[in-house]
């Protein structure tokens, strides 16, 4: 498929800015695939559609504080910089993105806080706007940490134009995130309330957890109209024992196997045996879905409404059929549903 087929309007006023006032309190669109039949629900109906035995696998990944503001030496202008991933814990060392880049190059060093209590060195150029940085901090690892942190905001998308509030340290990230190591939230998992995860568990609706470190290579653009030649970029991930049990058990029981978020879904079918089973994996997955595509593992989802042209449109559209998904959008735009990471939800079920 083209670039080009994934392509549509969305109104601005349609990108949600802020959060629901409850978590589960948003729109549920439901997705029939055999009948071609759209529901307008809450997401608190998700309950109606899953019965005993059944699995939801999520993602307990969890945001760090990623974004931070600097100054370079001499000028004092002032640099964003965006942690990626920590590539060395006792020397320091950070894949970053700095904004602008330009201005940054090999040698020059970055201040942080309003004391300058944090100093940083550019070591590399990875990318146009990527840099390797080495902070220079001589105490214990724990503190140094800790001042990353503390000196670092919420990592907003870019497309939520409002300043970092409060309310979004704890808000931009699921009720059960555990594993530290993500740039950007599983947002389909957003919705998900202490409440309705226990009314589900009465159910009988049992959970599933692994961990996939969402990197901001999930939401870069794609540039090539040919989505063949597209490189995803690398994700570290983690499929544990338990969580393969529970999946295999759900599947063996012909139960239904649910994937709560595009990240989840890119996750287990990395790791799928020849006869469709879910297999342990600890390392790093770059799996690109687009149509067509063979789902093997899931035959359920929950996802939130996505960017035109984005890699999770085009395994959206790959999971519930790329007329189906198309159609359904245009009803959403009609409809008002709210768009991205604040949004509204999306259930996709045969």
């Amino acid at each position: 498929m083209k670039l080009s087929q994934f392509r549509f309007n969305l109104p601005k006023d349609l990108i949600a800015q802020y959060p629901a006032p409850n978590r589960d309190d948003c729109r549920l669109m439901v997705l029939h695939r055999k009948t071609g039949e759209i529901e307008h629900k809450m997401f608190t109906d998700l309950l109606d559609y899953f019965d005993d035995g059944d699995v939801m696998v999520l993602n307990d990944t969890k945001v760090f504080p990623a974004r931070m503001y600097g100054n370079k030496e001499k000028t004092g202008a002032k640099i964003e910089v965006f942690l990626l991933r920590e590539l060395n814990r006792e020397s320091r060392l950070w894949d970053v993105l700095v904004d602008p880049a330009r201005k940054i190059r090999i040698g020059n060093k970055l201040y942080f806080g309003e004391n300058d209590e944090l100093v940083a060195e550019v070591i590399d150029n990875t990318t146009s706007r990527g840099r390797t940085l080495r902070f220079l901090f001589d105490g214990p690892y724990e503190d140094f940490k800790k001042q990353i942190f503390d000196l670092g905001e919420t990592p907003l998308p870019k497309y939520i134009t409002r300043p970092v509030e409060p309310e979004d340290e704890e808000r931009y990230q699921t009720i059960y995130a555990t594993k530290e190591g993500a740039v950007a939230a599983p947002t389909a998992g957003l919705h998900m309330s202490k409440t309705l995860m226990k009314r589900l568990e009465i159910k009988g609706i049992d959970f599933a957890n692994l961990t996939a470190h969402i990197g901001l290579g999930t939401f870069r653009q794609v540039e090539v109209e040919d989505l063949t030649k597209h490189k995803m970029d690398s994700e570290e991930v983690e499929i544990a024992m338990d969580c393969v049990e529970k999946v295999n058990n759900a599947k063996k029981n012909k139960k239904n196997v649910c994937a709560i978020g595009t990240t989840v879904m890119r996750t287990i079918e990395t790791s799928v045996s020849t006869d469709g089973f879910l297999k342990p994996l600890e390392g790093w997955s770059n799996k690109f879905i687009f149509p067509p595509y063979d789902f093997r593992v899931a035959n359920s989802m929950v996802t939130n409404f996505h960017t035109p042209e984005s890699t999770l449109l085009m395994m959206v559209c790959a999971f519930g059929g790329y007329d189906y998904i198309m159609n359904a959008y245009k009803t959403a735009i009609k409809e008002k549903y709210r768009f991205f990471d604040y949004g509204d939800a999306m259930l996709i079920i045969d």
